[in-house]
């Protein structure tokens, strides 16, 4: 049985994996940590993780990223492997993860689903065929989101580039009237509104054709099982950073 903190457990994302945990049959939630105790949770709440008392065996953080610093300490005080899926972390923040892998195993992606990790082969792929091509990235999430532009939309925008021999230069958004666009112009474009759980979508245009690459999720539910399959996944796993391919790669 692998022994789970769940940090960010009294958020959205924490009450979907609650229940996937729960029907996992190998894995259980022993303690949650979030900013505001819940009484109701049938495991312990800490506001602090240093106060954890419990065996655990690997800590999932969907957390604000505001908890980031005291998350990843407790990880690295205890030697815990981590699967870090909060966004909005800064660049120093990645680097912090990076370094941290070399003390445990370290799980890292912007996006859980695994439909998003394999579309990131699929963009690159297109994008290294589409010469000449127009890319542009639009990306929907519901109206409390935080962040923008989203994680994914920034993965996204990455792994293109890199495809590309880092050739493009990241435009977010348009305005004015002199915004003509540029030929190594990579468009990048936020929306939010209403429940939208997460769209991404990657355009192609060319000369009289258009292409379009798109990943809709209907629910959380797509990212709870990304983290619960990244969380088996690394529990037993040497230090080292890890993602979703590598998962995939099994």
């Amino acid at each position: 049985m692998i022994n789970v903190l769940l940090s960010g457990c009294n958020g959205a994302m924490g009450d979907v994996l609650q229940e996937l945990i729960n029907n996992e049959g190998q894995m259980q939630v022993v303690a949650g940590f979030d900013r505001v105790k819940n009484e109701k949770a049938n495991f312990p709440v800490y506001v602090n993780p240093k106060d954890c008392t419990e065996k655990v065996d690997v800590i999932i953080d969907f957390s604000h990223y505001s908890a980031y610093e005291s998350i990843l300490d407790y990880a690295l005080t205890n030697k815990i492997p981590l699967v870090m899926a909060t966004t909005g972390l800064t660049e120093e923040n990645e680097a912090s993860l990076i370094d941290a892998s070399k003390i445990i195993p370290v799980f890292r992606t912007a996006n859980m689903s695994i439909g998003v990790n394999v579309l990131l082969g699929i963009v690159a792929e297109a994008a290294k065929k589409l010469e000449g091509f127009d890319i542009e990235i639009i990306e929907k999430h519901h109206n409390k989101k935080v962040d923008s532009p989203s994680g994914t939309a920034l993965m996204l925008a990455n792994e293109i580039n890199g495809a590309l021999d880092n050739s493009l230069e990241f435009t977010y958004g348009r305005e004015g009237k002199s915004t003509k666009r540029q030929s190594n112009e990579l468009g990048i474009h936020a929306i939010r509104g209403g429940t939208i759980a997460g769209d991404h979508t990657v355009i192609y245009a060319g000369e009289d054709e258009v292409i379009e690459i798109k990943h809709s999720a209907s629910s959380k539910k797509v990212f709870a099982k990304g983290a619960v399959r990244a969380a088996k996944y690394i529990a037993d796993k040497k230090i080292g950073l890890y993602d979703m391919r590598k998962v995939l790669e099994g």
